[in-house]
């Protein structure tokens, strides 16, 4: 109900921003990985990570109070990339 998904266009993985308004909190999931563990940065800031140390996300609480929701939930494509965005996003033609 409270919780709202932002997914952006990664490599194999998606990463998804998750805010859930209910305890401002926000999940920045950077893999699809289970994590195995936490590490916390500063307080109410907490990364996920597997037991290989590979960040899986990134943990947000009191959010409203860190960052910009409209700047965290908010992207763009810089234009030097966005010709290879396009061509993954055209459909491929296979010759007769």
């Amino acid at each position: 109900m409270g919780v709202t998904a932002y997914p952006l266009k990664r490599e194999r993985n998606k990463m998804k921003i998750t805010y859930d308004k209910q305890v401002d909190a926000i999940y920045i999931g950077l893999s699809n990985l289970k994590p195995e563990g936490v590490i916390e940065v500063a307080d109410g800031i907490n990364i996920d990570v597997t037991s290989k140390g590979k960040v899986v996300g990134i943990e947000l609480l009191d959010a409203t109070h860190k960052v910009s929701l409209d700047t965290l939930l908010t992207y763009e494509i810089a234009a030097d990339t966005i010709g290879d965005w396009v061509q993954l996003k055209e459909p491929k033609h296979v010759g007769k």
